[in-house]
């Protein structure tokens, strides 16, 4: 396993993100799990077998971000593929009523926490001559959602900063890309459905393919952008969303 590249998924202890990491082991990666909660990042790495290491890493700190990469290369002396997936929901609150603490709370975690995770994988895979990044936009940075000008204004942020650094950091053979997923069947929603927060018929309604996707399914399309199958692919920002950022029409787009 010395020579197995090494993967750090931020935001990795549940979710989407414990997902990505399940994934990039399954493929052989040596995984590092950082999340806010050390003791759950650390039982999930143990999770997927002894070769993995979890970790506390607050994403909006710019001391923990560096400290956190600098002990996943101690641990491993490599880092081959970054993904930059930590992140919090937004208010939901009409506009009027949103505050601006909220709103840049929601910024900080996810745009200036890509960036910061970002750029401390570039320098390492910079030096190597060789990684892959990859960050999480959403449905929400490329349609309109109401009510969510914070997380959609951060996620729009992503992808272009995606495209932005796949350009400056392309010629040191270092690939930044994003996956936009959709609504996904994660712990979180289903609370939110089963609250009532979440309509999931409408949402089934409104997406082509009639349903919400399983975290496996945007697993699957971060490791292959991550893969060596994506390797001459950068600057993309792949929507894994079941067809809902291309329904333009009125109405239901599944019946």
């Amino acid at each position: 396993m010395t020579d197995a590249p090494v993967a750090l998924i931020t935001g990795a202890a549940d979710g989407i993100g414990f997902a990505i990491a399940s994934r990039m082991a399954q493929a052989g990666c040596r995984v590092v799990i950082a999340d806010l909660d050390a003791a759950t990042a650390a039982t999930k790495a143990a999770s997927l077998g002894p070769e993995h290491l979890g970790l506390a890493m607050d994403v909006t700190s710019e001391t923990a971000v560096e400290d956190g990469i600098a002990a996943a290369i101690a641990r491993f002396g490599r880092l081959d593929i970054a993904v930059c997936n930590a992140g919090i929901g937004d208010t939901h609150l009409p506009s009027l009523e949103q505050d601006i603490a909220s709103f840049d709370q929601v910024l900080r975690v996810h745009l200036n926490g890509t960036f910061l995770v970002a750029r401390a994988a570039a320098r390492q895979m910079i030096g190597q001559g060789r990684g892959a990044i990859l960050t999480v936009s959403s449905i929400a940075g490329i349609t309109g959602l109401p009510r969510r000008n914070a997380y959609g204004a951060a996620k729009a942020g992503i992808a272009a900063m995606t495209k932005a650094m796949a350009c400056e950091w392309g010629p040191q053979h270092v690939r930044v890309n994003a996956i936009a997923p959709g609504y996904t069947r994660t712990a979180l929603v289903a609370k939110l459905i089963d609250a009532g927060r979440i309509d999931e018929a409408k949402l089934r309604r409104r997406t082509p393919m009639g349903r919400l996707a399983d975290p496996a399914e945007i697993a699957e399309a971060a490791w292959f952008l991550c893969s060596p199958a994506a390797s001459f692919i950068t600057g993309a920002v792949l929507s894994v969303d079941g067809g809902w950022a291309a329904f333009g029409d009125a109405g239901d787009a599944h019946i």
